[in-house]
């Protein structure tokens, strides 16, 4: 801890400075750095390039690490959204006033520093400095080793900025890729107010067990979709092959497609689509029993169901009715996004309202779980807990709030 206590001291420090920032101060800082992201894409693919050298281009974690011209574009449009939209601090919330004159009001404030802790995410350095700077936090960023030399570039970039703009980047740190630095992190109590991990797992499960700072889960997607037996099969398929495919190495693509057995004559032309994507079908034995020999289909082992696949694989489980497939869900969901595919208003009804997720759908891709899509800017990442926020973390949910209590000398008696 003492070889890190300074960095943490100084993120403190200066992240108290922020809360002097205008808002229109912190929307050019984040126009700039989106101009200087574009213009400096070539330095940012040479750096990934080093990083994607050192993996396994079969990894699932590669198409993550994977920078492109296209998707530098696509981070900086995003900084610019989060730099148009309205500041989130300062925000009444409440207001009232008492019997004996004290005049109340609750009003959103900063979370003060938060650290995050994640693997090879390139864009989340991007993503959670527009999202600090724009809610007034200070940052302390701990990338994994996957993707340290991506980091440390795009955080040159975002010390550059800040520097020319004349204001505080000790606020926004990125530490050593190392296991002690990820240790003290997790101990820096008092001078780090939340901690965020983002990606696998066993990630989140390590933070959860080992950090003494207050933490929020966010990341592993446990995914699944119910095709009731009154679906329409064009939408259906249409959905699947999204869910799926759209990016399997997200956290909102589809893992098992849960399938009502009246459906089962139509699960060849369901996955059709998928299995000439290259999808590796896990089918049980009702759905096995229904399917015609393929290389892409085996049969379900029961490690397949509850299982995050970041890849072309797939579950199927078959189910005889509604019940069946909620009871599957609630055993096996991580809480994270859960849809059903239904012609029926009772079954969605009861589905929508029973399924315990952060994002609930009816007749529409999991792939939408974004704060983004959801019209919220960049995300910090997608809460799977409840207390404090739930479902996309953007700007409003990296705020906290504080009582504002003025008198004219009242004293309790």
């Amino acid at each position: 801890m003492s070889e890190y206590r300074s960095i943490f001291e100084s993120v403190q420090k200066n992240s108290r400075k922020l809360i002097h920032l205008e808002d229109a101060q912190i929307r050019a800082i984040l126009s700039d750095l989106a101009e200087l992201a574009e213009e400096k894409t070539p330095f940012l693919l040479s750096e990934n390039q080093k990083d994607l050298d050192r993996m396994d281009s079969e990894n699932p974690m590669y198409d993550r690490l994977l920078l492109t011209d296209t998707r530098i574009k696509g981070i900086a449009n995003e900084i610019r959204q989060v730099a148009d939209l309205e500041s989130p601090l300062g925000i009444v919330l409440e207001k009232k006033s008492l019997e004996n004159g004290l005049e109340l009001t609750k009003i959103s404030v900063p979370l003060g520093v938060i650290g995050i802790i994640y693997e090879a995410r390139p864009n989340v350095t991007f993503d959670v400095f527009s999202l600090a700077l724009k809610s007034g936090n200070g940052l302390v960023l701990k990338g994994g080793s996957d993707a340290d030399f991506s980091n440390r570039a795009i955080m040159s970039l975002i010390h550059e900025v800040m520097g020319k703009h004349g204001f505080p980047k000790e606020a926004f740190q990125l530490l050593p890729p190392d296991r002690k630095a990820t240790q003290a992190l997790l101990e820096a109590v008092e001078m780090v107010d939340v901690i965020i991990p983002r990606g696998s797992q066993g990630l989140i499960d390590f933070v959860r067990q080992n950090a003494k700072v207050p933490v929020i889960e966010t990341g592993a997607g446990i995914v699944h979709t119910y095709v009731d037996e009154t679906a329409d099969l064009e939408k259906a398929k249409a959905i699947l092959f999204n869910a799926k495919t759209r990016r399997p190495s997200v956290c909102n693509s589809l893992d098992c497609m849960i399938v009502h057995q009246n459906q089962l004559p139509n699960l060849e032309s369901l996955i059709l689509p998928m299995l000439n994507h290259g999808v590796q079908v896990f089918a049980d034995f009702q759905a096995m029993a229904s399917l015609p020999s393929h290389p892409q289909i085996q049969a379900a082992e029961k490690e397949h169901f509850g299982t995050e696949f970041l890849s072309l694989k797939l579950a199927i489980k078959t189910v005889s009715n509604l019940d069946e497939a909620l009871d599957h869900i609630v055993r096996y969901s991580s809480k994270h996004s859960e849809a059903i595919l239904s012609e029926s208003k009772e079954n969605t009804a009861r589905f929508l309202r029973e399924v315990d997720a952060a994002a609930v759908y009816a007749n529409a891709s999991t792939a939408f779980t974004d704060g983004n899509q959801f019209g919220l800017g960049a995300e910090i990442g997608i809460s799977t807990q409840k207390l404090h926020a739930r479902g996309p973390m953007a700007l409003r949910e990296l705020t906290s709030y504080k009582w504002l209590i003025q008198g004219q000398g009242q004293v309790r008696s």
